[in-house]
C-alpha cells in the first residue's frame, strides 16, 4: 500500500477573484454549506413553480467520474441537471459555464462559484491547454460535469450541433457520458426573458454512452459529439440523422 500523501489544493495561495474564475477552484466548508442550503431553496421553488419532474433516474452512475450533457435553452438548464442528482455527486459535480457570461463581474462569479460550483470556460479565448485542464481534473479528481455541447443557448429553442469539446474530455478513456433532454426550461426563461416564468419541466436521463478503446484524435471527438447529439435527439423524440457509414 502507497503511504499516505498529502496534497496542497489545486487554488492554495489564489487572490478571491483568481480563485473564483479558476478551473483549478477546489470546494470549502463555506461553499459546501452555501451549497446545501440553496440547494433546499432551489427544490421548493422547482416543485412548486416548474412541477419539476425526473425520468429516468436510475441512470445515473451511481458515483463519478462521469459527464451528464443536455440540450441549452436557458439559464435554468444546469440548474435543472445539478437538481437531478442525489447530494453525495452533487457535492462533487462541476457545470461548465461561459466564463465571459458567470464570471466577468465579482458578483456573478461569487454566485456562479459559490452556490452552481461552476468551472468557467472563456468561449472567445478557449484553446487546449483550457480543456486540458479540465480533462485531467475530471480523471484525476474523479468528479463530475454538466456541459452542454451546443455550446450556446439556443436561440429558439431548436437543438443546434454538438460542439467536439465534449469528445476532448472523454476521448480515449471509459468516462461515462449521460444524456439528458430537458423540457419546459425555453418555455421559462428563454434567451429574451428576464425573468422566469411557471411552466413544467421535466428532464429524461438517458443510458449512459461510453467510448472505451478509441483513440484521442479529432476524429474521435467528431464521432463521440455525433453520438451524444443523436442520443439527445432521442430522449427528446426529434430527429435522428443516421450516423454516417
Amino acid at each position: 500500500m502507497d503511504p499516505w500523501k498529502l496534497q496542497p489544493a489545486r487554488d492554495l495561495g489564489l487572490p478571491l477573484g483568481e480563485r473564483l474564475r479558476s478551473t483549478r477552484r477546489e470546494g470549502g466548508l463555506v461553499d459546501s454549506c452555501a451549497q446545501f442550503s440553496a440547494r433546499a431553496l432551489v427544490r421548493a421553488y422547482r416543485l412548486l413553480y416548474h412541477r419539476f419532474r425526473i425520468i429516468g433516474a436510475e441512470n445515473l452512475p451511481a458515483d463519478c467520474p462521469f459527464i451528464m450533457i443536455g440540450n441549452h435553452a436557458s439559464h435554468l438548464d444546469a440548474i435543472v441537471l445539478a437538481q437531478s442528482v442525489p447530494w453525495r455527486i452533487r457535492r462533487r459535480m462541476y457545470p461548465i459555464a461561459a466564463g465571459d457570461v458567470f464570471f466577468e463581474t465579482p458578483i456573478i462569479a461569487a454566485f456562479a462559484a459559490g452556490i452552481i460550483n461552476a468551472l468557467p470556460m472563456w468561449r472567445k479565448r478557449v484553446g487546449r491547454h483550457a480543456l486540458n485542464e479540465l480533462r485531467s481534473r475530471l480523471h484525476e479528481d474523479r468528479c463530475a460535469y454538466i456541459l452542454f455541447p451546443e455550446g450556446r443557448r439556443e436561440p429558439d429553442g431548436e437543438l443546434l450541433e454538438f460542439k467536439p469539446g465534449v469528445g476532448m474530455l472523454i476521448a480515449g478513456s471509459d468516462i461515462p457520458v449521460v444524456p439528458c433532454y430537458l423540457r419546459g426550461c425555453f418555455a421559462a426563461l428563454s434567451r429574451e426573458s428576464k425573468l422566469p416564468r411557471p411552466s413544467r419541466i421535466t428532464v429524461k436521463i438517458g443510458r449512459p454512452l461510453s467510448f472505451p478503446g478509441l483513440p484521442n484524435t479529432r476524429e474521435t471527438w467528431d464521432h463521440i459529439a455525433a453520438e451524444c447529439e443523436r442520443a439527445v435527439r432521442a430522449l427528446g423524440g426529434l430527429n435522428v440523422q443516421s450516423p454516417p457509414t
